[in-house]
This record gives C-alpha cells, structure tokens and sequence, in this order.
C-alpha cells in the first residue's frame, strides 16, 4: 500500500518547521536576543538570507526559534488534551447513559462554551502572560474535543462482538477499555491529534499576537505579525515571512492528518492503493 500523495506531501512540509525548531536548539545563524540598530529592517537578500527586523534582528534566525515556540506550545497543549480527554471519553463510553457520562458531557459542554483565547485571558488575569499559561488555555480547550472524539469511537466499538465476549469472560470495564477498545480508535485518534496540533499552532499564534503567548525575548511567529505591522509598508517581509511559515506549517499538518485519515481508515484504504 503507498502512501497517499497528501501525506507524504504533508510530512515534507511538517519536516521543515520541525528540522528548523530542532536545529535552532543548537544553532541559529545569528543570536535572536542580540541587537543591531544600525541593521535594522534590512530586506531579505541584503547581506543577510531573509532580511532583519525593526530590531536589527536577523528574521532567518528569529522564524528558526519561532517554529521551536510554536511547535512546543502546541506539542505540549495537545498533549495535555489527549492525555486528559481520552480517558474521560473511555470512561464516559464505558458508563454509557449513565450519570457519569452526562456528568462529563455536560462538563465538556461547559468548557466548549470558552474559546482558548477566553480561557487565556481569564488564566493570564491571574497569572500574567507567559508560553506556560497559552499551553494551559490550548491544553484545556483540547480536553472536551479528544472527549467527545473518543466517547464518540468506543461507543462504536462498545457495541461489537468481541467486547461482549469480553464481558462474558468476566473482563472489568476499564480493562476492555484499555486492552480492546483504545486499540480499536487509535487511528482515530491520530489524525485528530494532528488536526488539533494544527490549530493549536494557530491558537498559540493568535494569543501571542495579542501579548497572551510567549513573552519577549523569546521569538514566536504572532508575536512577529503584530510588530510587524507599523512596518507593513515599509518592510512587508516583517509580515509576509512569519505568516508564511504559519500558513505552511498549518498546511503541512492538514495535509498529513487527511493523508493519515486515508491510511488508516480502513474504509478508504482501496482507494489509495
């Protein structure tokens, strides 16, 4: 079976931004906390591969930690999500009709009804504005959605064959949802989790946009596009790029989470054949 075109062009895309963030661990080609005035707002190609900023900073440098900002806000915030939701959607399958799904449903409905950028502002009132505090907000916003995901799949799965064979061999709850059930929509979740890595990418980038995410001086790409803005005129390469490197980044996990889709799913696996 190859790989659909989707994936693989995906995980190229993906593989870049990740390479880079990787690579700027160790090396950028300029330091990103160092400034140079007299540099300042250098277009790309003029002495330097991308240009520099209103700070004289070099923009190669500063997308390369960008795209590690970016990427760990969203890796740890989707984290959170999965590593929370699942088991609140297994259990809640698991207690189907029962109290304590429509206990954690109704929750879920609760935490739904605050988008990310609320839930930031009401955690950064309390605590101030930091990457810690746009990872808490994505993080808890991503609960309710592998919940409901994953309430959504076991019940499938709870309705087949061999969980009431399961059953009859005397099998606890939480071990058929453990040992049959989570195998059987981990595909599934999978490819939501690429999806919300995505938009995790682009919450992380709108709070920083507004002085919510990351805090000066550590780079992020929305931090980018607001400075960017009295100089869109002037220099839109201040703009164009760290966009760009959203749009693509975005892009790229789109791409793969529907080429992942393709893949597993067993039902579209004739087609990519």
């Amino acid at each position: 079976m190859r790989a659909p075109v989707s994936l693989v062009l995906g995980a190229a895309l993906t593989g870049v931004f990740a390479l880079a963030a990787l690579v700027s661990l160790v090396w950028t080609p300029a330091d990103v906390t160092a400034l140079a005035v007299g540099e300042r707002l250098r277009p790309p190609g003029a002495g330097t591969l991308l240009g520099t900023d209103q700070l004289g900073r070099d923009m190669a440098s500063m997308l390369m930690a960008g795209a590690r900002t970016s990427i760990a806000v969203a890796l740890v915030a989707v984290g959170i999500g999965m590593g929370a939701g699942v088991p609140l959607g297994l259990w809640a399958a698991a207690r189907r009709g029962g109290l304590v799904d429509e206990v954690l449903m109704r929750a879920n409905d609760l935490i739904f009804a605050f988008p990310a950028l609320v839930i930031a502002i009401l955690i950064t009132a309390v605590f101030g504005p930091s990457a810690v505090n746009a990872i808490l907000a994505i993080g808890i916003f991503n609960i309710p959605v592998f919940a409901r995901v994953a309430r959504g799949a076991a019940l499938t799965v709870w309705s087949a064959e061999f969980i009431l064979a399961a059953r009859c061999a005397g099998k606890a709850a939480a071990r058929i949802s453990v040992e049959h059930v989570l195998p059987n929509i981990a595909n599934l979740l999978v490819v939501q989790g690429t999806i919300q890595f995505s938009l995790g990418i682009l919450a992380e980038a709108g709070l920083s946009y507004v002085g919510l995410g990351a805090q000066p001086p550590t780079p992020s790409w929305g931090r980018m596009l607001a400075e960017a803005q009295t100089f869109f005129y002037s220099a839109p390469h201040l703009a164009v790029l760290p966009g760009l490197a959203i749009v693509l980044t975005v892009l790229g996990l789109n791409l793969m989470g529907d080429g992942l889709r393709d893949l597993l799913d067993p039902r579209l696996r004739r087609a990519v054949r």
